[in-house]
């Protein structure tokens, strides 16, 4: 197999691999086995996902079932989580993404790019190591409640969907359960609820407008921070505050992960937008 070029890069230390492929000619339809490679940590180059850069005026994108409206963005992220499985969103990766585009000359900011979950526009403040990207990662959708469940111990969830399913349960201790990274198995959850399986953050407040979280990631496992699961961290916190997307002004909270610091804000049009770092540490060429 020939080699092709990569990129590695992470947002909070949720980490990806970056496959350049604008005409969908390198990779084809990117394959389960091929994405568990590039992600596998001893024997790939290691990563949470990968995201393929590819226009949306590719074939690939363009014969692709499901994708009717790309907002007239060029670039489209075509997500998979580690285990090969399709994501339809990626909030770390989406930044991630915008900051490749931008390092490579391919967009200028603010940058407009399309998912499965809709188009996405990434803004940044400053430059270099120190830039900082927003994410504007649209409406929440407050499905109702469920359990979620690990060695018999449950908790109630609040279901939300950020463009993926998210199950938000609120604790004490997010250590109850073993250190970071222990969160092997997923937590047990509702499949009648949640059929495509689905994301799962444990919350516990740190103070005003202030909690720290931990995820299980479906197709992925624990992950050091999920941008999607801060947003649905940081809406169903805010509902417990009282707050929602019909107040006279918007709501930010600060939610801390494994991997860093992001910023969630909740505005009154009822948008979300998701504010943290974007790096990438290192590029080359695979055969993988």
């Amino acid at each position: 197999m020939a080699s092709y070029p990569f990129l590695k890069g992470h947002g909070t230390e949720n980490d990806f691999v970056l496959l350049p492929d604008p005409d969908g000619a390198i990779h084809g339809d990117l394959g389960v086995d091929r994405v568990r490679a590039l992600c596998d940590r001893r024997a790939g180059i290691g990563g949470d996902g990968v995201l393929r850069v590819i226009r949306t005026s590719s074939a690939y994108v363009t014969d692709w079932a499901g994708t009717t409206d790309l907002g007239g963005a060029e670039w489209f992220m075509d997500y998979r989580n580690a285990d090969g499985s399709i994501s339809q969103m990626c909030g770390n990766g989406v930044r991630v993404f915008a900051r490749y585009l931008l390092d490579a000359g391919l967009a200028t900011a603010p940058v407009r790019i399309a998912t499965r979950a809709g188009m996405k526009t990434v803004v940044v403040e400053g430059s270099g190591a120190e830039a900082v990207f927003t994410a504007d990662m649209g409406s929440p959708k407050v499905l109702g409640s469920s359990q979620v469940t690990i060695q018999h111990h449950f908790w109630s969830a609040t279901h939300i969907d950020m463009g993926n399913p998210h199950a938000v349960a609120f604790v004490d201790d997010l250590d109850e359960h073993g250190p970071v990274g222990s969160l092997v198995d997923p937590p047990v959850h509702d499949e009648e609820e949640y059929p495509e399986g689905v994301n799962v953050e444990f919350v516990r407040r740190l103070g005003e407008r202030h909690v720290a979280m931990r995820v299980h990631e479906r197709g992925s496992g624990e992950t050091r921070s999920c941008g999607t699961g801060a947003c649905a961290a940081m809406v169903a916190t805010a509902l417990e505050d009282g707050g929602s997307g019909g107040r006279d002004h918007d709501l930010t909270y600060r939610v801390d992960v494994p991997g860093g610091v992001l910023h969630v804000t909740w505005t009154t049009d009822d948008r979300v937008l998701l504010t943290g770092p974007a790096v990438v540490v290192a590029e080359g060429k695979t055969d993988l």
